[in-house]
């Protein structure tokens, strides 16, 4: 009766037709970071203690200190019991009144307990209170500990009956609260002088800055060091993410020499724009009052291409300590990746001035995606059949003069390309080129430039496996003093079993809004070949949609547009966003029973959603591939070319030999027949027949296995409702079982 029900649903609103929409929202997490949460939080051997943490005592650092987060200068904290200098100390939590520790042996209540003795001859009985211990009681929840002093009783109760001659009974208190217990705190101390940033919770990555002056930076948002919103589900704002120096040795200098401090930082970027009353704010750390004092604050500052210069002098005596700390918060939406600002070229040094305020410094601004034409990644099988002309003749570079003056191009730049740290082959860019139409690189200004690498070297077709990999590394030099960590990027060249346009960070969460709207990415592969589903990178944004349903759908072309349906999901079986946090980032979703969906040309993958909501899928704002993105929204009839520049993140999975890692096979024979039942399921699969029979594996649809087993029943009583694929091991034989 419910599919009943659902299928009359989707007919009905077939019919509804919606304005043309399609809209782009902020993402509610950090997918890069959530990938990592699950170690940081469960770091914490005995949580409700501290037992077996680490308490880091920080180094102390010297002017001057300089970061344009080209790389990570972020304090690790990865200490071991056994390294050299930790230190500990351990606490009990019971402590007698001389602060020695109990026996652990022993175990009190802080209820009163007695001794009853009954005088059955008169109905009478006496209560004999019992004689308190007094002792100290800890609290191992946080250290340092406190303890506080407790009467402490024995944690039973004594009944005797003085007209028998029988022996008193003892009543034992259950989970008598007064127990010994111990946590110990481990010292490390860190002693890094190349790193500068105690916590981070602020953010360093390559792409969420709009024309960054520099390659990274850090940016501030309302996610905590682990990927996840401070206060989700709230409208609250609040100060969000910190990022705290470390301890700065200033007690030799004053304010006669001229200590500033220079930074440059932009509002929104690629991201979502900070509004009315949210700030980015610095503090100084004043040692002796042991107080944060508020600096400088500063707003949304308008335009999100604009980085802002703050040159400030350090004037106050209080400051010229052996334990100076700054430190930069933000204030905003404390519910996800919001009201962002990006940070940039902190530096701090003494003997400067007010006119001593040019960032001199040409530098890449964005890591080099991809070598290849087209796409950042494609199935190395593909490759290797249609090799030639696969090189980009478009590779983009983006650099910047940030001096206040102009910069000389004649050295140029290069792109090495290494397989296994061995270099093979290597491309000239000259200066000419990067700089153009400019002679030279004009002082503050950031370049844009394409260059053709269709010539000389190519990714060897040779190279055996199923999966390659080659290590990138750009150069670009300008004929001034410089910092030179930023004239070089790196990045990877991926080549596994899907095509992609992505370079798989999202920056904001995309999709068509409407009842049945349509979207539709456009792809045409190296070779005829069939699509086993897809991989999909959703994230959450202001409402969860993860209940909301959809039907996986591929279309062949029609004169540049979505034409006929080549496969969609069954409408009883659709599929739902998921919110996906684990190393891949992206949710595997495939057809229905295996199907390979043979495609020869150019073709388009996405889905039909029934609902109105926007499903959120990522959109990677770096590369820009819109003209590959269509939608619609009155029942597939017309189709619209997106106004919104980025990639969308979904990638078309290909049948290839990873096929076996992700439980895909062709159908069994019909000989050495195997039997599986009942299908559908709501607890167990019984497998009956198969002479060869050896065990099976169990895969739920993202091609991941669950089970392994050599019996002959399955449990699937604690898994979802859904499909599941059966593969039966040294066969190729699989079933799809649905569990109800």
């Amino acid at each position: 009766m419910k599919l009943k029900l659902l299928f009359i649903f989707v007919t009905l609103l077939s019919i509804s037709l919606q304005a043309q929409v399609e809209e782009v929202g902020p993402i509610m997490g950090n997918p890069i970071l959530q990938a990592k949460a699950e170690k940081n939080i469960n770091a914490k051997a005995n949580p409700g203690t501290f037992d077996s943490t680490f308490i880091y005592l920080s180094d102390t650092i010297t002017l001057p200190l300089f970061d344009e987060f080209s790389s990570d200068k972020f304090q690790k904290y990865g200490a071991t019991y056994t390294d050299p200098g930790v230190t500990s100390d351990k606490k009990y939590r019971l402590l007698d009144l001389s602060s020695v520790p109990l026996p652990n042996s022993v175990l009190y209540t802080e209820q009163q307990t007695f001794k009853r003795t009954f005088d059955v001859a008169n109905s009478s009985f006496i209560d004999t209170y019992f004689t308190p211990t007094a002792i100290q009681v800890g609290d191992l929840s946080s250290y340092p500990v406190t303890y506080n002093t407790v009467d402490a009783y024995p944690p039973y109760y004594i009944y005797d009956t003085i007209d028998y001659p029988n022996d008193p009974d003892t009543i034992w208190i259950p989970s008598a609260e007064l127990f010994q217990d111990s946590a110990t705190q481990f010292f490390a101390p860190v002693n890094d002088p190349n790193m500068y940033w105690l916590e981070e919770e602020a953010f360093h990555n390559y792409t969420m800055a709009k024309n960054p002056w520099t390659l990274g930076v850090v940016t501030f948002d309302g996610l905590d060091a682990n990927g996840y919103p401070y206060a989700i589900g709230t409208t609250t704002s609040g100060y969000a993410d910190h990022l705290t120096s470390k301890p700065i040795d200033m007690s030799s200098l004053s304010p006669a020499d001229s200590v500033y401090l220079t930074f440059v930082y932009q509002g929104q970027g690629l991201c979502d724009p900070p509004e009315a009353g949210d700030s980015l704010v610095l503090e100084f750390y004043d040692n002796a009052t042991l107080q944060w004092n508020e600096i400088w604050t500063g707003g949304f500052a308008g335009d999100p291409d604009t980085f802002n210069l703050v040159h400030l002098k350090v004037t106050d005596n209080i400051y010229f300590t052996d334990a100076f700390q700054f430190r930069f918060k933000n204030y905003g939406g404390l519910s996800g990746s919001l009201d962002h600002y990006h940070l940039d070229y902190v530096h701090m040094r003494s003997l400067s001035g007010y006119q001593d305020s040019v960032i001199k410094d040409f530098a890449f601004c964005y890591p080099i995606n991809t070598l290849l034409k087209d796409y950042t990644s494609v199935p190395w099988d593909h490759y290797q059949n249609n090799f030639s002309g696969k090189m980009s003749d478009a590779v983009q570079i983006v650099v910047r003069n940030s001096n206040n003056v102009n910069a000389n191009n004649s050295l140029g730049g290069s792109v090495e390309v290494s397989y296994g740290g061995v270099p093979e082959g290597n491309f000239t860019m000259t200066g000419t080129a990067m700089s153009a139409p400019d002679l030279d690189y004009v002082f503050n200004k950031t370049y844009v430039s394409f260059h053709d690498f269709t010539g000389g070297y190519f990714y060897p077709e040779t190279k055996p496996g199923i999966e390659q990999e080659w290590d990138i590394t750009g150069l670009a030099q300008a004929q001034y003093p410089n910092f030179n960590g930023n004239d070089t990027t790196y990045s990877k060249q991926i080549f596994k079993n899907y095509y992609s346009y992505d370079d798989g960070s999202a920056e904001l969460a995309y999709g068509p809004t409407g009842v049945q709207a349509r979207l539709a990415i456009k792809y045409t592969p190296y070779e005829a070949d069939s699509v086993l589903g897809m991989m999909i990178h959703f994230v959450p944004s202001v409402y969860d949609v993860s209940n909301n349903l959809f039907l996986l759908t591929v279309w062949d072309d029609n004169g540049g547009e979505p034409g006929q349906v080549l496969y969609e999901d069954d409408v009883f079986f659709p599929k739902q966003p998921k919110y996906e946090y684990d190393r891949n980032i992206f949710t595997y979703y495939f057809f229905e029973d295996t199907v390979k969906v043979p495609v020869n040309g150019t073709f388009y993958v996405g889905w039909r959603q029934f609902d109105p909501e926007r499903l959120n899928v990522g959109l990677d704002v770096n590369i820009d591939n819109s003209d590959k993105t269509y939608f619609s929204v009155d029942n597939g009839n017309t189709w619209n070319q997106s106004s919104i520049p980025g990639s969308v993140m979904i990638r078309p999975i290909f049948s290839t030999e990873m096929d076996i890692t992700l439980g895909i096979e062709s159908q069994p024979s019909v000989k050495d027949e195997v039997l599986l039942y009942p299908n559908p399921t709501t607890q167990l699969v019984s497998i009956k027949g198969g002479a060869s029979y050896e065990g099976v594996e169990v895969y739920n649809m993202r091609g991941q296995m669950i089970i392994s087993t050599e019996e002959r029943v399955v449990d699937l009583s604690a898994y979802d409702s859904g499909i599941y694929i059966f593969k039966l091991i040294n066969s190729s034989e699989v079933h799809k079982i649905i569990k109800q």
